[in-house]
């Protein structure tokens, strides 16, 4: 009705403007967000997937330059070893756990990748290499963002109630929870070493989009192109400005800050995307595997951090 779609517009035009306000927290943003979607009919459902992606990984680039370089490297190079075996050892689980639950071999293959690497991203960059249909990329793309989702919200508040540091709550967050997105926000919710480490980490886990694109396209034997994930690059480079080339009048501090303003709207626009009707499309059997696969990726990660096993 036109009544019901102008009042949707309304609400959904004033979340935005309350989640770039900065009066709210990326969590709280994805929280209205996803009242929003699973109470009224998204106005700009079209609009909002395709800006979405766009402004995260702006806002990502422009949280570089509130990083160090050395920080950055320092991350990135240690989670090497860790990210290397967990990818490998979440690609195995999930395809397992996908043939135990009779879940399609593509969309089992996407829900494993997409909780091994980077959620969406990796999804949607393996996903025309395994020639996945469109409702076979729906499914998976619904299993990880309804985690994703419960991964931001739920994420902080254990990590409080453990007692991990903010290394130990970043480098937990990078490893199991799905899309950066969520990760920078759920560590932007608990302090800036968090961040720090959270971020790095997970960008240097997305590269890894390119070597499982290349190895589904050898085993596929697909031309598809490879969706390369530049952004990460222009993050680097901004954190190479941070710590190299200083400039007047706090513009680094303004862009960073600029940065968080543009995830919290990321992460309203991505809750308002979810609807009951994703929910119904998504289906018993592969959210099923999306959350036993999660669990166990969460779970594990989480005990040998505790241990010492995985560190900085």
């Amino acid at each position: 009705m036109p009544h019901n779609r102008g009042m949707a517009k309304s609400v959904f035009i004033l979340g935005m403007i309350l989640a770039a306000s900065g009066l709210i927290s990326p969590p709280l943003a994805l929280a209205c967000g996803l009242a929003f979607g699973l109470t009224m009919s998204h106005p700009y459902p079209a609009g909002a997937r395709k800006y979405t992606r766009v402004l995260l990984q702006v806002s990502v680039v422009a949280l570089g330059f509130g990083m160090n370089l050395h920080q950055v490297l320092r991350a990135g190079s240690s989670g090497f070893l860790y990210t290397a075996l967990s990818i490998t050892a979440t690609l195995l689980v999930g395809t397992a756990v996908g043939a135990m639950l009779s879940v399609g071999r593509v969309p089992s293959f996407l829900i494993s990748s997409g909780t091994a690497i980077c959620g969406g991203s990796a999804i949607a960059a393996v996903g025309p290499i395994t020639k996945a249909t469109d409702d076979e990329m729906a499914v998976s793309l619904g299993t990880i963002f309804v985690l994703n989702s419960a991964a931001l919200l739920a994420f902080p508040p254990i990590g409080s109630a453990l007692h991990l540091t903010q290394e130990q709550f970043g480098l937990w967050a990078a490893l199991a929870i799905h899309d950066t997105s969520s990760v920078v926000g759920a560590t932007a919710k608990y302090g800036a070493v968090a961040l720090a480490v959270g971020t790095t980490v997970k960008l240097a886990r997305a590269l890894w989009i390119v070597p499982l694109s290349l190895g589904a396209a050898a085993v596929k034997r697909s031309r598809s192109k490879i969706r390369w994930p530049w952004f990460i690059l222009f993050f680097l480079l901004a954190a190479v400005a941070n710590s190299y080339l200083p400039m007047p009048f706090a513009i680094y501090p303004r862009l960073a800050g600029l940065g968080r303003t543009g995830l919290t709207v990321t992460l309203f626009l991505i809750g308002s995307g979810l609807s009951l009707s994703t929910l119904r499309q998504v289906g018993f059997r592969p959210l099923l595997q999306g959350i036993l696969l999660w669990i166990a990726v969460s779970v594990s990660t989480l005990q040998l951090i505790r241990i010492g096993w995985i560190r900085l």
